[in-house]
């Protein structure tokens, strides 16, 4: 019997966990870490549900952190097996691990300096030596390449177009003639970069993202409107904030802007990318030529240089950072993180928010609570490291920049099957979003379940 555990990303988008169990084996297909309420939080403490030692393999989607955030602490609780990825998911979460550990140290040793922890002492949910372990556990081959991980399991990657690396991971069981496929986070079509999601033609079992299950993205053209939010910041001698995701949508936008001054749509200005983690991310988009669309590739083919305008610089220190500040403008600065919730890009919003020549540039989904929210809907005022800063600058979002398929895209790519699943299963969304996907799903004729937090599905034969 073959059955999965699901053991996070179900009925929540965050703490991707789902444990593939046959005949005995154990193979956990990613390890996120929950994120967002403190009840989701906590579940970051608890045990793996079952021993991490009696795990024979684990398989990443992509290296995002609520998909790959929680293996250093797997590592610590004894997993010493092989950890299957692409090369491009290994190289970013070589990148994301040991900072997502350094974070968790810097909590806890602030946690013990001010004592406001109950637990004493403080300790972090995994060190950098952790992460560090995880990595070196890392094995990578590539999409279309089927290998037997396991005994009587192989495994093959499609690419899924989310961000570098990203993988749709398609498990043959070979004894009982069942194919398993994750569709891991979908990308989008058409999007710069990389390449469009992979259509897989067979499941028996189909693990779905839902993550807008229920939405459509705006803006089919997206860098017309960065081009005009840019272009009214320029006249007015601004400079234009931007707060991005470091790993995928700065990438991105730095692809448009650099098409944009080519096309002489923008005029030739500073660009600053002000992210030590987008700063290191960026070669390695470059370095992954086997990932890049046929725009991409014709940049790189005639040497150009495909993420960076002319006057791009990258900033990595501090104190060039802070220089920023002394920066008058017309420019950019693109800065993580990307819904203003912290960050090096606090400092540019302190100093830019009170100038109306200013722009403040929302290019991705701000959530409820959040500071970008808060600016999108109006705040007059802003707090930020304890001041209350004027808001004059223009706030601008432009929808379209997403990473994420929508409901009609992760729907035609489920047409790619050349028949429907014996079953389909809908994870990785919030309950509205779950629900919507899954009466598109049925009105299909496809038979779609959305599994419980930490429930059993036997699977289909």
């Amino acid at each position: 019997m073959a059955s999965i555990h699901f053991l996070g990303a179900a009925g929540t988008v965050t703490g991707s966990k789902f444990l593939l169990e046959h005949e005995g084996r154990r193979v956990l297909v990613d390890c996120g870490l929950f994120q967002g309420h403190k009840e989701l939080r906590r579940r970051n403490w608890e045990p793996l549900p079952v021993p991490a030692s009696s795990l024979d393999a684990i398989v990443l989607t992509h290296a995002h952190i609520d998909h790959t955030g929680g293996l250093p602490r797997v590592v610590g609780e004894g997993y010493n097996g092989p950890v299957y990825s692409t090369s491009g998911t290994r190289d970013l979460a070589a990148l994301l691990l040991p900072d997502s550990a350094h974070l968790q140290e810097e909590e806890a040793r602030y946690a013990n300096k001010e004592r406001y922890s109950k637990h004493q002492p403080a300790l972090p949910l995994y060190t950098v030596a952790d992460a560090q372990r995880a990595v070196k556990l890392m094995e990578t081959f590539g999409y279309e390449r089927p290998k037997e991980i396991l005994p009587g399991i192989t495994l093959t990657f499609y690419r899924a177009g989310h961000i570098l690396g990203s993988a749709v991971c398609a498990f043959d069981l070979k004894s009982t003639g069942q194919r398993v496929v994750f569709s891991g986070d979908l990308g989008r079509y058409n999007a710069p970069i990389l390449r469009d999601p992979q259509g897989v033609s067979a499941a028996t079992t189909l693990v779905v993202e839902s993550t807008y299950g229920n939405r459509e993205h705006g803006e089919t053209r997206p860098h017309d409107a960065l081009c005009n939010a840019v272009k009214g910041a320029f006249d007015r001698g601004g400079v234009v904030v931007i707060p991005a995701f470091a790993i995928g949508r700065t990438q991105e936008l730095l692809y448009h802007l650099r098409n944009l001054e080519e096309e002489g749509r923008i005029p030739e200005v500073d660009v600053f990318v002000d992210s030590p983690m987008a700063c290191d991310a960026t070669p390695i988009y470059l370095a992954h030529p086997e990932e890049h669309d046929l725009g991409m590739s014709s940049l790189v083919d005639r040497g150009a240089t495909p993420l960076a305008t002319r006057r791009t610089r990258f900033i990595t220190s501090p104190n060039e950072s802070k220089r920023l500040n002394q920066f008058q403008g017309p420019g950019i600065i693109i800065s993580a993180s990307g819904m203003a919730t912290g960050g090096r890009v606090l400092h540019h919003l302190k100093h830019r928010l009170p100038d109306a020549r200013n722009t403040i540039l929302f290019v991705g989904y701000q959530s409820e609570g959040s500071r970008g929210r808060r600016l999108q809907d109006g705040e007059k005022e802003s707090r930020i490291h304890g001041q209350m800063v004027p808001v004059a600058a223009e706030i601008r979002t432009v929808s379209g920049f997403s990473a994420h398929a929508d409901w009609r895209e992760t729907m035609r790519w489920m047409e790619g099957f050349q028949s429907p699943p014996r079953q389909t299963l809908l994870v990785h969304g919030e309950p509205v979003a779950l629900q919507g996907l899954k009466s598109r799903v049925e009105s299909q004729g496809w038979q779609a379940y959305v599994p419980r937090y930490l429930e059993r599905v036997e699977l289909a034969r």
